[in-house]
């Protein structure tokens, strides 16, 4: 067990517990816990948008699918995820910001009434669980190879878990904002001389190349049939556009100090997200020329170790504390703010119908608590899912906003003439038609199309149709009673 790199670790951790102490004495209010007051400069708005996505998978997941699979098997992330943020800078931020909303939940209300608020919070309330989840099992799996096994994966998801609740109840968005300032400083410098050394200890950067030339790895289009490029469309959109109605993207997008920031930081962050998701890729390549078969057995059997297995047995001291504090921090910025999300959600957009005359002081205080509920929630799904590749758990926690939310909020935002009878009908049919092509539901459907497209392609039918229709009969109603008269 290597005491140093364990006691370079905790330091790190205490320190974000010190930032997180600071940010809580300058909370006042819900908005300053939910938004950071919006307040946030540029710099900070680029690097929590990068801190969105910047998690477990982006360090452990991706690489390892990366070196098996090529550039076709993470179409969904970081493509698809970078895209989102960037079509969220595009499209949404700067409208929704105008808005002067606390939630994304908020915008389903005053756009189409409380059910349908209700029912998309819940929605992406609940695509949380395989989020934060994938987050506290990597949480786990870093501190039971830091200490080589001494302390368990569960011990360590409840360690890490902790680690994280703390700071986020304590300074809420504020301590996030600041924290990820921090962190992705660490990640970029600290994962970028990790490439340069690796590259060094794989013969150059040429010898990386030609592995990745050898094995077909930059191949991204799929192939020319009608299956495949329906299941490739469908990755893509599913974090691409499922993303997009999320509150922690909301929350991170909306803490700017004005419109314009929010717009330019969601841009800058999606666009260096895809760019420099590619640093990691670059030094689990570098592990495949350096350690072989056994590097490909480990992508195979166990990818989520096979990063921290290459920095532990081949390189030095320094390059562990760097690697260690990148994984860190990546984990820790992700876990962070999807766990301030769906209970800001709640709180705003549940509780609030529930019980309508609650003080801000009480809505604070509901919020601190819910984040402590949740996380007990999540904490003992990560622990009953144990085992689950985090890829997996990340990858699946976005269709049931992209079949249920995404459809009703462009076309809320666009669409002038969608109603409230659209919104519901869009998310019975996004929602029915999904479940349809559960593999346990059909499972010939579930392998000719992809469930989360169809599940898109029917809100909208149900949209169109749901808002038109009610139209177009009362606009026959009154031609009759017109041409009756």
């Amino acid at each position: 067990m290597n005491y140093t790199l364990i006691s370079f670790v905790v330091l790190y951790l205490v320190g974000t517990l010190a930032i997180g102490a600071w940010a809580g004495t300058r909370i006042k209010n819900t908005t300053d816990f939910a938004v950071a007051g919006r307040s946030l400069p540029l710099a900070m708005v680029i690097t929590t948008t990068f801190a969105t996505w910047f998690g477990a998978e982006t360090v452990m997941g991706i690489p390892a699918k990366f070196v098996q699979g090529g550039l076709n098997a993470i179409v969904e992330d970081p493509f698809g995820a970078g895209t989102c943020l960037i079509l969220v800078g595009a499209f949404f931020a700067a409208k929704l910001y105008r808005l002067n909303l606390l939630t994304i939940g908020d915008f389903y209300r005053n756009r189409y009434g409380r059910g349908v608020e209700v029912f998309c919070s819940v929605a992406i309330i609940l695509s949380y669980l395989g989020w934060v989840a994938a987050q506290i099992t990597a949480l786990g799996l870093v501190f039971s190879v830091l200490t080589n096994g001494a302390m368990s994966e569960t011990t360590g998801m409840i360690v890490g878990t902790l680690a994280v609740l703390v700071y986020v109840v304590i300074g809420g968005f504020l301590a996030i904002a600041w924290t990820d300032f921090i962190q992705m400083i660490v990640l970029v410098v600290g994962l970028s001389v990790i490439a340069v050394f690796a590259s060094d200890l794989a013969g150059g950067p040429g010898q990386v190349m030609a592995m990745a030339s050898s094995r077909d790895l930059a191949n991204f289009l799929p192939a020319p049939t009608f299956t495949d490029i329906a299941f490739f469309i469908g990755a893509a959109m599913t974090m691409m556009l499922g993303s997009i109605p999320q509150q922690d993207v909301f929350q991170r997008v909306m803490s700017a100090k004005d419109a314009d920031t929010a717009r330019r930081g969601a841009i800058v962050g999606g666009a260096s997200y895809i760019l420099f998701a590619f640093v990691p890729m670059f030094i689990v390549a570098s592990a495949v020329v350096v350690m072989g078969d056994n590097a490909m057995e480990l992508a195979r059997n166990d990818y989520q170790r096979l990063l921290p297995t290459f920095v532990l047995t081949k390189m030095p001291l320094l390059m562990q504390i760097l690697f260690f504090g990148a994984l860190l921090s990546a984990i820790k910025s992700t876990s962070s703010a999807t766990l301030l999300a769906p209970c800001t959600s709640f709180v705003e957009n549940i509780l609030k119908n529930l019980r309508p005359h609650m003080s801000d002081r009480q809505q604070l205080l509901a919020m601190r608590t819910t984040i402590v509920v949740f996380t007990a929630i999540v904490l003992a799904y990560a622990v009953a899912m144990k085992g689950t590749p985090i890829y997996d758990l990340v990858s699946t926690a976005y269709q049931v906003t992209l079949v249920a939310a995404f459809i009703p909020l462009v076309m809320g935002l666009y669409w002038k003439r969608a109603t409230t009878q659209g919104a519901i009908a869009s998310i019975a049919a996004g929602i029915a038609t999904w479940v349809i092509f559960f593999p346990q539901v059909n499972e010939g459907l579930s392998k000719a199309f992809p469930g989360q497209l169809a599940g898109l392609l029917a809100a909208l039918v149900g949209m169109v149709a749901g808002s038109l229709a009610p139209q177009v009969l009362r606009n026959r109603k009154e031609a009759r009673a017109h041409m009756a008269a």
